[in-house]
């Protein structure tokens, strides 16, 4: 599955879940435009490392993903875009008559109308390249929900919606839109909770992911930012021209059940 001469743009992409997909990308060829709002040396350092590691061109660009103007100019700002991965996301978790306005708001930006932007101003040069694939990163919330998470789980529907619009308005050109829909994953940021959660709880590591973070998730397994960057991979190879407009979960059972 060769992505060579493809270049891919990753929202939200210097850590976690966006990080692992760059990787996979550049690993199957793609040249890579990492982001996010942070400009910082090891945020183009991250970049370097992948150009030298997997021999491809990559960039980094700062843009807020909160921002209209900066979602766009992201897109202005790579040069070319023949893959988009929408990934960035914020969370915050309260009941929802607790739930700060400007919390919900922040998230619906970062979370939903962010692919909005990107992918309207990503499309049509993928039309004018005649190739696209936007994949957007949802998540078992985009299917199911959970208490307290109302922000969150409104957005992550929203993306699920968006992706089946965008995949009916380009169903006659080579472009396909699909969703991804992680469980939970292994990123260092879920990595540095566990410590606390032990304490919380006063189990053992075992018993605090199987019993408590991966409550919901049948296998008792996290997925890995590799396995989702594969998937994201796949939905990008000729292997996948006839999906668009539908979700892939990678949640070890959880919307199964």
């Amino acid at each position: 599955m060769t992505l060579a001469g493809k270049t891919a743009v990753i929202t939200g992409s210097n850590s976690g879940i966006g990080l692992g997909v760059a990787r996979e990308l550049a690993k199957a060829g793609a040249n890579i435009v990492l982001n996010s709002y942070t400009d910082h040396k090891q945020d183009h350092a991250l970049a370097e490392e992948i150009a030298t590691n997997f021999n491809v061109d990559a960039k980094y660009v700062a843009a807020d993903m909160s921002k209209a103007d900066d979602c766009r100019r992201l897109i202005e700002e790579a040069g070319r875009c023949d893959i988009l991965v929408n990934n960035a996301g914020i969370q915050h978790v309260a009941p929802i008559q607790d739930f700060p306005p400007e919390k919900w708001d922040a998230i619906i930006a970062v979370n939903l109308s962010s692919a909005f932007h990107t992918t309207a101003a990503a499309v049509e040069g993928m039309r004018a390249n005649g190739w696209g694939r936007i994949v957007n990163i949802a998540s078992a919330h985009g299917l199911t929900a959970s208490p307290y998470k109302s922000a969150y789980v409104a957005a992550k529907h929203g993306i699920v919606g968006l992706s089946k619009t965008v995949a009916l308005e380009t169903a006659r050109d080579p472009i396909t839109c699909n969703a991804v829909c992680p469980g939970y994953v292994l990123t260092p940021l879920v990595e540095a909770q566990i410590p606390d959660t032990m304490k919380e709880y006063n189990m053992s590591r075992e018993d605090v992911i199987k019993n408590v973070m991966l409550e919901r998730q049948p296998s008792k397994e996290f997925a890995t930012t590799e396995e989702l960057g594969g998937t994201v991979v796949f939905l990008c190879s000729d292997a996948a021209n006839q999906i668009t407009g539908t979700t892939i979960s990678v949640d070890g059972g959880w919307t199964a059940l």
